[in-house]
């Protein structure tokens, strides 16, 4: 049975603290706030100061996203109720002034941290200051909230992955998380680098072992007042809110897509029977409120967990979705292209390597080859490079198949009302991946590329003569391999 107060109804006249704001998630979840909670008091965020900006410059940067586009035509008064707090998690106090301090313990009620990094190949120092340490710079103070009602922190559901099948619970750490700030406080980089691998053995990277240490520190602080977790799976593009296909970042999946898209990324390594276990960010964020709506009135002594995952509902393999992709990019070619977009996932490591060497590696080293016969800088090689350890980093979590419960999750949707379903959706049941990947791979194009939709027409003439040069090369290259097969293997045995 649902609450008698609606999730809206609860957010009216309270006010809101969220650090992360300006992130993938943070912009999404302060524009559905002030557009589907329009009563909400007022929502404090955390920004690094800029040097020559002030708090006022900041906002008005910050309210021109793209994002808050419908806003600014419909409720402009709205962004009355953002105030920024300058500070900075990775400084003493996270960097905010006394009197701001004294101003978020006397009036918040609930607090969203979304602030951490993803980089998955971050130095260990590095990761647990900004994740680890961060994330107890925040309790600390959260700790002084005079009448707080729900603190929900936003984990990642790759937190464990040795685990088989990661249930909706915290995990204690190896290691006490405390006493890896103090250790990576102390020693000295050269040190740190020949101890991280062993240190955060059987994690693959910094990024999953810095997460769920600061799941064990969050769970310290149980009881003294109420506690979400929010494990999101690799969080993509929108579905619908605030515009299908919006995407900001080049991380994961949507640099793969537009690596791809322009011809840069011809293979990758990966399993493409397994499932892609990705969530739409609007999702995200409203699993996010809803949990923490919950939270709030249902006060548990415990931490409670969800696990924002497919899971077997509406699955989609990664070869269904790079299928869908090389569909739908030839209805929305980039126009800015290094070769007709081709290439395939490999399930082989082998097959994937030589495809490296023969579709990246050896077209880049002879493209710089010319380019230093005409006495041009030298690129390709070094794009690749980059290019390469990227899929590296990436293809650890595609060549490997991930189980979730999310029975917490999954059951969001009867715990409210059903006009609330309807705002705050969380049934991945209602999403149709061909038209989503559609709708991401144009939002890339124009909100990542900055590809203003009226260049499509001469993207697509130029996407139809790549595919013709593209098929020329092709045939020339196996005419030659044909031409060599007969003159140097049949002719000698014949």
């Amino acid at each position: 049975m649902a609450p008698s107060i609606g999730v809206a109804e609860y957010y009216a006249n309270k006010t809101i603290f969220i650090t992360g704001a300006t992130g993938f998630m943070g912009k999404v979840l302060i524009e559905k706030m002030l557009r589907c909670c329009p009563d909400v008091k007022k929502i404090y965020l955390l920004m690094r100061p800029k040097r020559g900006q002030g708090t006022k410059e900041r906002l008005h940067d910050f309210i021109n996203c793209k994002v808050f586009e419908s806003l600014r035509a419909t409720s402009p008064d709205c962004f009355s109720k953002l105030q920024v707090i300058p500070g900075d998690i990775l400084q003493e106090d996270i960097g905010i002034s006394e009197e701001h301090r004294q101003t978020l313990q006397d009036e918040v009620q609930c607090v969203f941290h979304c602030a951490a990094c993803v980089r998955f190949d971050m130095f260990i120092r590095d990761a647990v200051n900004m994740n680890t340490l961060g994330t107890m710079k925040v309790l600390q103070l959260v700790e002084g909230i005079k009448n707080l009602e729900v603190f929900e922190h936003v984990s990642t559901s790759y937190c464990r992955c040795e685990v088989h099948t990661l249930e909706e619970r915290v995990y204690p750490a190896r290691h006490a998380p405390k006493d890896v700030v103090h250790t990576v406080k102390w020693m000295d980089d050269d040190l740190l680098t020949y101890l991280q691998p062993k240190l955060i053995e059987p994690q693959p990277n910094t990024y999953a072992y810095t997460k769920n240490l600061t799941e064990d520190l969050v769970t310290q602080y149980e009881g003294k007042f109420p506690i979400v977790i929010a494990r999101p799976s690799i969080v993509m593009a929108a579905l619908k809110e605030p515009i299908p296909g919006w995407v900001d970042n080049m991380n994961g999946p949507t640099g793969l897509l537009v690596g791809a898209g322009k011809g840069v990324i011809r293979t990758m390594h990966c399993n493409d029977s397994y499932q892609a276990d990705v969530m739409p960010v609007d999702m995200a964020v409203n699993a996010c409120l809803v949990l923490a709506y919950l939270t709030a009135l249902d006060r548990p002594k415990e931490v409670r967990v969800c696990n924002v995952t497919q899971s077997g509902v509406n699955p989609i393999t990664w070869g269904q979705a790079l299928d869908l992709g090389r569909i739908h990019v030839h209805e929305f070619p980039f126009s800015l292209c290094l070769w007709y977009p081709g290439g395939s996932a490999k399930s082989s490591r082998a097959h994937h390597t030589a495809a490296l060497l023969l579709t990246h590696m050896l077209p880049a080293y002879l493209v710089d080859l010319l380019m230093f016969l005409m006495g041009q800088k030298t690129f390709m090689v070094k794009i690749q490079k980059r290019v390469n350890y990227g899929l590296e980093v990436l293809q650890y979590y595609t060549t490997k198949e991930w189980f979730f419960d999310n029975e917490l999750y999954r059951s969001l949707p009867n715990l409210i009302s059903e006009n609330d379903r309807k705002i705050f959706y969380t049934d991945l049941r209602i999403v149709e991946w061909s038209s989503y990947i559609r709708n991401y791979i144009k939002g890339a194009r124009e909100f990542c590329c900055k590809e203003d939709p009226s260049t499509l027409p001469a993207a697509r003439r130029r996407h139809t003569q790549l595919f013709y040069l593209d098929l020329l090369m092709q045939t020339i290259v196996y005419g030659l391999l044909a031409y060599f097969f007969y003159y140097y293997v049949i002719r000698i045995f014949c």
